[in-house]
């Protein structure tokens, strides 16, 4: 009991990453190297990811890897991460380039102005988590304490590239070097949380490693709350 209390105490003491403030956006891109419509977006993506109110996220999807080029970013968990949110949204189908803004609204990447009125719409809601870190070598000290009830929600960890470089040699893109930001590589599910008590955990992350903190409601529904975690 005496560690757990101190846990606690500890992981709270650290910065707030998640205050009263202007809480972060999670801006979610499905996007696919074989897409022509898709640079734009994934530029649109590099610009949003030097905001400090947002986390931009670029998720590569298979379902285009059939017309000549494989992705070698894409990943069927992407895709079914991607219909989860449309069958949670009511949406029948999914496309390319979309945006997930904070796991509720959908928006075409192509659609600048709308992604930015979007973004600053979820910008101006209140936080209904208070989250703070703490780093030590090869882990984070995680504490959140629900601001109002939320319900049951899932703790997930995003581990991300900041940047990447490829040469299309085939497909709609054939011939064009395409800059990648935060590009996932994998998303673990670590708990689920009842939202109802104070959480604390401990994530293990290694120097090297680039990752995303994610307390999403359960069901592909609202992102409480994010960050990066360094």
């Amino acid at each position: 009991m005496r560690v757990l209390i101190w846990m606690v105490v500890l992981v709270f003491a650290a910065t707030s990453v998640s205050s009263q403030d202007r809480p972060v956006v999670v801006v979610e891109l499905f996007t696919s190297q074989g897409c022509s419509s898709c640079p734009p977006a994934d530029a649109l993506l590099e610009r949003l990811s030097g905001r400090n109110d947002v986390i931009a996220l670029s998720l590569h999807v298979d379902y285009w890897d059939y017309i000549g080029w494989k992705d070698k970013f894409a990943s069927p968990a992407h895709t079914k991460r991607q219909q989860a949110y449309a069958r949670a949204g009511g949406r029948r189908s999914v496309y390319t380039p979309q945006m997930i803004v904070n796991g509720l609204d959908d928006v075409a990447g192509t659609a600048p102005m709308d992604v930015v009125d979007m973004i600053d719409r979820h910008s101006r809601r209140q936080p209904v988590i208070e989250l703070a870190l703490r780093r030590s070598p090869n882990k984070v000290w995680v504490g959140a304490k629900p601001l109002r009830k939320i319900g049951p929600s899932v703790v997930q960890v995003v581990y991300i590239s900041s940047r990447e470089v490829v040469e299309i040699k085939r497909g709609e893109n054939a011939g064009r070097k395409l800059h990648y930001t935060n590009v996932v590589k994998r998303i673990d599910r670590l708990r689920r949380w009842s939202g109802a008590a104070p959480l604390t955990l401990e994530i293990a992350l290694k120097q090297h490693e680039q990752a995303v903190l994610l307390i999403q409601q359960e069901g592909h529904g609202a992102i409480y709350t994010a960050a990066l975690l360094r």
